[in-house]
């Protein structure tokens, strides 16, 4: 019977690129955003106004699902945005819709103030907020390659990008 012995060896860490970091908290920040909106269906009454057509002060109408939808899909959109666009494209629309995201994710807690779930609204949305200090964070310090100039034959001259 062999004992296993713990490993002193270290494990190898790999340079996480930015666009992965990004949409890995795209979709972090998501499923936050979609499962404080689920849990809060357990709060007493909400079901109740939603079969009856009301969510928070707002009727249910294909205007307000319209709107919801369109609200929900810019985040939504940016998980595959983050990988897809061309980097300076990518980190533009990152810092511009987190930083749209951050006063939206707050305004979800405005509604419970004084209420008996301000609680759990404030740690969603703090858990949120989080998420998004990163997503503006790497945003705002994406590597950059330096362009330099290496002189070759005659007048020509070639410029190579390095890390």
């Amino acid at each position: 019977m062999r004992t296993r012995r713990p490993t002193t060896t270290a494990l190898e860490e790999q340079r996480m690129p930015v666009r992965v970091k990004l949409a890995a908290a795209w979709a972090s920040f998501m499923f936050l955003y979609i499962y404080v909106d689920i849990l809060a269906f357990y709060k007493p009454g909400v079901v109740d106004d939603i079969l009856v057509g009301v969510v928070w002060q707002f009727d249910i109408t294909q205007t307000w699902a319209i709107t919801a939808l369109s609200l929900l899909a810019i985040p939504i959109l940016m998980v595959v945005l983050s990988v897809a666009l061309p980097a300076r494209a990518a980190r533009i629309a990152t810092l511009i819709v987190a930083a749209i995201q951050v006063p939206f994710a707050a305004f979800n807690a405005v509604g419970e103030v004084g209420g008996s779930w301000l609680a759990f609204y404030i740690l969603g949305v703090a858990l949120e907020l989080i998420v998004l200090v990163f997503i503006i964070k790497w945003a705002w310090a994406w590597p950059r390659t330096a362009a330099i100039t290496v002189p070759t034959t005659g007048a020509d001259r070639e410029v190579r990008h390095v890390r």
